[in-house]
């Protein structure tokens, strides 16, 4: 995709930093209320009442589900393993498959207008591109394509030698899309993919079922941390995304939410918490 940078060369990029709960005025900032964010800040964007936006966010112990994990035959025995081991279970509003996040996973969301002249393959490119130029100088070889033995496997998994760091998924809303990717940047990645793996394990307990899920390998899992051989930490990559956005940008402004933008979120957060009552009674 040679025209990514065209694609990121926007005059105005808003750059929202909340990866710390204090930096959103929100009780209970959990990734429920991230994905509700999101959906607002889309439709924010498709309205050109905001422009383009760039945001991270980070939150504590959490499991990350996709709407096919919610049809698991056991998956209330899964939910329950999850809030054992420590984590939150969560049910995101798109696709994909389990994801576990914690204080070493970075997520930024790229929010573009204009979603009809930007196909579905150009949005997971510009993504995977953006990676790439952003770590240039530490690696040149970060790859897309499925890892097989991941959790949440798709074509454009980033990896290193094989073994997978990060997982791209996109959100399309009326003229707006939203490109989500999870960097695991620091901690035990084995960790986290023992603990998806397991969910799993036990949320089929052998069983037979229409859609294919995973069969998570944990060694083809690991961190940027140690897949380059030292030390990441998400505030260094913090750093870096400010740095690439603002090469590809005449401008950047950080503005809060509009009182257009909070109505929205409340309706957006109202349906996710609608989406999650089960998942919810179950931890």
């Amino acid at each position: 995709m040679d025209h990514w940078q065209h694609i990121m060369k926007q005059a105005t990029f808003r750059l929202l930093d909340h990866s710390n709960e204090t930096t959103f005025q929100q009780k209970d900032y959990t990734a429920l209320t991230s994905f509700a964010i999101d959906d607002a800040l889309t439709l924010s964007v498709s309205n050109q009442q905001s422009p383009p936006t760039m945001r991270l966010w980070v939150h504590e112990d959490t499991v990350v589900l996709g709407i096919p994990d919610a049809r698991l035959p056991h998956i209330e025995a899964g939910i329950q393993l999850i809030a054992d081991s420590g984590y939150q279970a969560i049910i995101r509003n798109s696709g994909g498959l389990a994801v576990a996040l914690d204080q070493g996973v970075l997520n930024i969301s790229l929010i573009l207008p204009h979603v009809k002249k930007i196909s579905i393959h150009d949005g997971y490119e510009l993504m995977f591109h953006f990676i790439q130029y952003m770590l240039r100088d530490l690696t040149n070889e970060i790859k897309a394509y499925e890892i097989v033995g991941s959790y949440c496997p798709g074509d454009y998994d980033l990896s290193i030698r094989g073994v997978k760091f990060a997982g791209i998924s996109q959100r399309r809303i009326r003229d707006g899309v939203a490109i989500q990717i999870y960097l695991d940047v620091e901690g035990d990645s084995q960790g986290k993919a023992d603990l998806i793996q397991e969910f799993y394990d036990v949320s089929l307990r052998g069983e037979t079922t229409k859609f294919s899920y995973p069969d998570v390998t944990p060694h083809v899992m690991g961190s940027l941390s140690e897949l380059l051989g030292f030390r990441l930490t998400v505030a260094d990559m913090k750093k870096r995304v400010y740095q690439t956005v603002e090469e590809l940008s005449q401008q950047i402004i950080s503005s809060p939410f509009s009182e257009a933008e909070w109505m929205t979120f409340q309706t957006r957060l109202k349906q996710m918490e609608k989406r999650n009552e089960q998942i919810a009674a179950w931890q």
